[in-house]
């Protein structure tokens, strides 16, 4: 067998083996991300055959729709909230854990446990049941002889009952700023020390820099996931009480299986699109204010 034809072999063999994933990318992904831009420019409910509308819906979900506006303010608020609350969270954890300390490993674990399961049904049915007026939350209040709080009834609480989910899981933002702060090289430490540097001076002037690119990477994931988070308004609140936990991912789901308004929805999850691409182009953009990368540095 030739050079040249081991060469074709080994690119068709490598063809195969990556050919579930371009499948994959092609059914799952691009596809139905070229088809939802279509629709959202028709009249589409299932049952008929999609009919062109233009820019109907996007108008009408810019002007006409005050729904629209009410769930981009709680998505915002919902984002703005959650996402720096985890990563503060996930950060002091993981500077606790990154000691020499005896089962520090099973503590680790166990900290990470929340994230595996934290955005399921399950647990958002469980924290429905811990914060409902007469779940085990206003129990043991009541026990202390503490007032009880109406968690989810009351719309002023209601998100951030929400939001205390979120911040709980943090696991897989812990895991990568663990990872990131033992990576520090320790004779930075060692000369801040000789330098008469303290904790506090330590931590902003070396720990924050060394591991601002796991930072902002956390912030990027976290804000893209946040503003397209659904399932716990839908299973804990359905986006009440008024409308105060109505995310846009939840009016994004309504819209198109119980109203199946399918083209409506496809252009909210378009405006959603945007709205993640622009939040990410801006945190690029602003991103060397506040990254630090060693090669760069040079």
């Amino acid at each position: 067998m030739t050079r040249h034809k081991r060469i074709s072999r080994k690119k068709w063999i490598g063809l195969v083996f990556i050919l579930p994933w371009l499948v994959g990318l092609l059914v799952l992904q691009i596809y139905p991300f070229i088809t939802s831009l279509i629709y959202s420019f028709t009249d589409y409910n299932i049952m008929s055959t999609p009919k062109f509308v233009g820019l109907k819906n996007y108008r009408m979900l810019l002007h006409k729709d005050p729904d629209f506006w009410n769930s981009l303010k709680v998505t915002l608020i919902y984002t703005v909230w959650t996402v720096p609350g985890k990563l503060i969270v996930a950060l002091i954890v993981a500077l606790i854990m990154n000691k020499d300390m005896k089962g520090v490993n099973l503590i680790r674990t166990i900290y990470y446990i929340p994230s595996l399961i934290g955005g399921s049904v399950a647990i958002a049915i469980l924290w429905k049941l811990m914060f409902q007026d007469q779940g085990i939350i206003n129990s043991i209040l009541s026990a202390v002889h503490l007032p009880t709080v109406h968690w989810l009834s009351s719309p002023k609480n209601a998100l951030m009952t929400i939001i205390l989910l979120q911040l709980w899981t943090f696991g897989s933002s812990f895991v990568m700023f663990l990872a990131a702060l033992k990576n520090v090289p320790a004779d930075l430490y060692e000369a801040a020390e000789l330098d008469g540097a303290g904790r506090i001076a330590q931590f902003f002037h070396i720990t924050l820099p060394q591991i601002s690119s796991i930072i902002f990477f956390n912030l990027i994931m976290q804000t893209i996931t946040n503003l397209q988070s659904f399932t716990s308004s839908l299973v804990i609140t359905n986006g009440g009480p008024l409308k105060s936990t109505y995310v846009l991912g939840l009016k994004l789901y309504q819209e198109a299986f119980q109203n199946y308004r399918m083209g409506y929805a496809c252009a909210v999850s378009w405006v959603i699109f945007i709205l993640i691409f622009i939040v990410t182009a801006v945190l690029f953009r602003f991103s060397s204010v506040f990254v630090y990368y060693e090669d760069n540095a040079k």
